[in-house]
């Protein structure tokens, strides 16, 4: 309880991907401490607290009742309780519920501390051996390709050559497939199960990855966290205009003699050049708009 206005604490707490060993005794404490504990799963995580020896109160607070549930939790907060959240595994609000509750907290003058521990994201990001300088956290690869290819444009226009993300036993496959069909320049780190028994790591381009995954067998099992880094020569820069298309057109017509039109045609054929067909029918227009 914060002493001074006799409202209580939220905890975010982290709790092990895997290993329960990976449990931090401060986090332990908080959770043996607090009035509730506040569950992404309770029958998951009534495994752990029992693993761990802990006997509270545990509490829903899912994805499907977090916005009405945040309430409640709001008022016992309020009413100088104590609570932790957890979610299944790692580190709340990382694509996990948590935020609802938090932003209420926040707006309600209750004190929010985070209890840090285990995130299958940055576990994985570390072993990884990419580049760390910058990376981005995506949460979950889409499902539809629709959706998958307007990631891999956004990668390939980022300045950040690292990307983070989770995916499902039952889908991995089919987002290694669609890197491969779409010849994505990425080099993966696929983290399988782990701080588990059998947590293994796949590495390589997406089709060398695919074989690895052939090769285990009994893939469709364990959460995932697949990390990939764009390869430089894949990589979309925006590119640096020497000059105008419409400066471009008319010197083009000038040094040949020829139309506006016949420019156009010499220029989209001309490797030097970096404006689109349609850039420089846009300054064709422009131009005989302004001299017209």
């Amino acid at each position: 309880m914060d002493s001074q206005n006799g409202i209580g604490t939220l905890y975010i707490v982290a709790t092990p991907i895997g290993n329960s060993r990976d449990m931090s005794e401060r986090g332990r404490e908080i959770l043996e401490s607090v009035d509730i504990i506040a569950a992404e799963d309770t029958r998951r995580s009534v495994v752990l607290l029992n693993k761990l020896g802990i006997h509270n109160d545990l509490s829903a607070n899912h994805k499907f009742n977090e916005h009405g549930k945040s309430k409640w939790f709001l008022s016992q907060l309020l009413e100088g309780k104590s609570i932790a959240v957890i979610t299944d595994a790692g580190t709340p609000c990382i694509s996990d519920p948590g935020n609802e509750l938090i932003k209420a907290a926040i707006e309600n003058g209750v004190r929010v501390v985070g209890i840090p521990g285990a995130c299958a994201a940055v576990t994985a990001l570390s072993v990884s051996g990419f580049d760390l300088s910058t990376f981005f956290f995506f949460g979950f690869f889409p499902r539809e390709n629709a959706d998958r290819r307007r990631v891999l444009d956004m990668m390939r226009k980022g300045d950040t050559a690292t990307y983070a993300f989770y995916e499902s036993p039952k889908r991995i496959m089919s987002a290694v497939e669609f890197l491969e069909a779409e010849n994505a320049g990425v080099k993966l780190c696929l983290c399988n199960d782990m701080t588990k028994l059998h947590e293994m790591t796949f590495r390589g381009t997406p089709a060398e990855v695919k074989e690895q995954l052939l090769a285990k067998g009994n893939y469709e099992k364990g959460e995932y966290a697949m990390i990939a880094e764009v390869q430089e020569d894949w990589r979309l820069r925006e590119v640096e205009h020497i000059s105008s298309p419409e400066a471009l057109l008319v010197d083009c017509m000038i040094q040949n003699g020829v139309s506006a039109k016949d420019a156009i045609r010499l220029l989209t054929k001309d490797e030097n050049n970096t404006y689109s067909k349609n850039e420089l029918y846009a300054a064709h227009l422009a131009l005989k708009e302004l001299f017209s």
